[in-house]
C-alpha cells in the first residue's frame, strides 16, 4: 500500500515537471510536429481496419440477434451507429492504442533513461520531463479525437457493406437506421472520452518510462505495465466518465 501511494505521488510530481512553463516554445513545437506523426499518424492505419471490422461484426451480431419480424430492419444500422459512437471507436480503440502508443513511448523513454540519454538532458539544464513528454501528451491528446471520427466513419461504413454483401438489410434499411433518432451530443461526449484516455496513455506510459531502473530487461517490463496499467485506468474511467456525462 506504502508503494502504490508512493508511485501515485511520484506521479503527479512528474506532471508538475512536464507541465512547467517550456523554455524554447519553438523546440517544443518541433518536437510536437515530430509526435504527430510518430504516435497520430503511424495509428490511422490501423484504427481504420479494426473500426472497419468492428463495425461489420457490430452489424452482423445485431441482425442474427434480432430476427424477429416486430423489429424494424432499419434499428441493425442504428445499433451501429450507437455502439461505434458511444463505445467501440472511444473505448476499444484507446485499447488498442494503449498497446501500440502506450509501450512505444515507455520503451522510447526507458530506453532513454538505461542509455543515460535522460540523464545527459538534465546535466545540459534541460527539463527532461517537459522536453520528452509534454509533446507526446499534446499530439496524442489533439490527435487521439481525429482517430475517433476516423473509427466512427470507417466503422459505420463497415457495417453497411458488411450487412449489404451479407443480406442482412437494405442499404436504404442501414442508412435510415444511422439517421434516426440521431443525437448529436453522443459525439461530444465519444470526444470527450477519448481526450481523457489520450492523455491516460500517454502519461501513465511515460511515467513507466522515465522511471526505469536497470537494463533492457527492465525496459520490457516497463512497457508491458504501461500498456497494463493504462487499460485498467481506461476502463475504469469509462465508467466514471459515462456515469458523469450520461446520467
Amino acid at each position: 500500500m506504502i508503494r502504490f501511494f508512493s508511485q501515485v505521488g511520484l506521479y503527479f510530481l512528474l506532471l508538475k515537471k512536464v507541465f512547467s512553463k517550456p523554455e524554447k516554445p519553438i523546440v517544443y513545437y518541433k518536437q510536437t510536429m515530430r509526435e504527430f506523426v510518430y504516435l497520430g499518424l503511424t495509428s490511422v492505419g490501423i484504427i481504420t481496419i479494426i473500426s472497419f471490422f468492428m463495425g461489420a461484426v457490430i452489424t452482423l451480431q445485431t441482425a442474427y440477434n434480432t430476427e424477429n419480424p416486430i423489429y424494424p430492419k432499419y434499428l441493425i444500422g442504428l445499433g451501429c451507429r450507437d455502439s461505434m459512437i458511444l463505445e467501440f471507436s472511444s473505448t476499444i480503440a484507446a485499447l488498442i492504442l494503449a498497446g501500440k502508443v502506450g509501450s512505444n513511448i515507455a520503451s522510447e523513454l526507458g530506453t532513454m533513461r538505461v542509455s543515460e540519454q535522460i540523464d545527459a538532458l538534465e546535466i545540459m539544464g534541460v527539463n527532461s520531463a517537459s522536453y520528452l513528454i509534454l509533446p507526446k501528451i499534446i499530439a496524442t491528446v489533439l490527435f487521439n479525437p481525429v482517430l475517433n471520427l476516423i473509427s466512427i466513419i470507417v466503422g459505420i461504413f463497415g457495417g453497411g457493406i458488411a450487412g449489404t454483401l451479407a443480406g442482412v438489410l437494405t442499404p436504404e434499411n442501414f442508412i435510415y437506421g444511422i439517421q434516426y433518432a440521431f443525437i448529436p451530443y453522443y459525439i461530444v461526449y465519444s470526444l470527450i472520452k477519448t481526450v481523457f484516455f489520450a492523455f491516460i496513455i500517454t502519461s501513465v506510459s511515460s511515467f513507466q518510462g522515465y522511471y526505469v531502473e536497470g537494463g533492457s530487461l527492465e525496459v520490457g517490463r516497463a512497457s508491458t505495465k504501461a500498456v497494463v496499467y493504462s487499460s485498467v485506468l481506461i476502463l475504469l474511467f469509462n465508467v466514471i466518465l459515462t456515469q458523469l456525462l450520461l446520467s
